[in-house]
């Protein structure tokens, strides 16, 4: 049997990987920071589908968190066949409403840990000539919109470099960029989505079993849904300065409320 660890896997696309995967007859390594809710999904997959889930409760906001998920990647004797980087969480607030701790803790989540674990974790898939990475980005990584955007832009640039540089290896990298997704997210952030129009939502597990499909296929870049690979399509035909103006609205429009 396989391993995948996930981290951020109590909500949201991260539980739609775990419920997925455990289907699927994955043993699961579940990475977050409530240990009881942990614990809770843990038990729920294993008696539904007879895998054994292991539960790490880590807040990948510190280092000592980050460390902790790198030691459980670079075990050899119990090793990890597939990581889901899924961590990570939104701001409210535009450039300068948002205290500049909150910034530097994002891309804490977003950046660093990803580079670390994904660095833990294909080290040791290299030596076994074998392996895969899922690091979750956005499509909000193609346009210029703050903090988060940018992160997740480092994030679609960092795998696809990755991915070039162990191509052959046997190790497969890929970035999923979904759109709007029905989870925790907005909520957490305090992030009105009232007025976000419905055709824009995106289902988690219909996202993750896409997302799943690219991977085997050897894709580095994964879209899950033809909306907004068009939509991403007229991005990258229009004039960066009209696309500023449009995302700054578009923001203030389908942001935070």
């Amino acid at each position: 049997m396989t391993t995948a660890l996930i981290t951020g896997s109590t909500a949201g696309i991260g539980a739609a990987f775990a419920r997925r995967l455990a289907a699927d007859g994955h043993n699961l390594v579940l990475v977050a920071r409530n240990t009881d809710r942990l614990r809770e999904q843990a038990t729920e997959l294993h008696d539904r589908h007879g895998i054994e889930a292991q539960v790490l409760t880590a807040d990948l906001a510190t280092d000592e968190g980050i460390e902790a998920v790198e030691s459980r990647l670079g075990d050899r004797k119990n090793v990890v066949d597939l990581l889901i980087n899924n961590a990570g969480f939104g701001n409210k607030g535009q450039f300068l409403d948002v205290p500049m701790a909150e910034e530097l803790t994002m891309l804490k989540v977003h950046c660093e840990a990803v580079l670390r674990l994904t660095t833990a974790a294909t080290t040791v898939m290299r030596e076994r000539g074998r392996g895969g990475v899922v690091n979750v980005a956005s499509v909000a990584a193609f346009v210029p919109r703050g903090t988060y955007g940018a992160s997740k832009a480092w994030v679609v640039q960092f795998t696809q470099g990755a991915a070039r540089d162990l191509a052959g290896s046997g190790v497969r990298l890929m970035t999923l960029c979904p759109g709007f997704v029905r989870t925790e997210f907005h909520e957490r952030a305090g992030m009105g989505t009232d007025n976000i129009p419905k055709w824009m939502w995106l289902d988690a597990d219909k996202l993750v079993a896409a997302a799943l499909t690219d991977l085997s296929r050897g894709r580095s870049l994964s879209i899950p849904d033809p909306r907004y690979k068009a939509l991403m399509g007229v991005v990258k035909v229009t004039p960066r300065g009209i696309l500023g103006g449009v995302t700054s609205r578009t923001g203030r429009k389908y942001g935070p409320q």
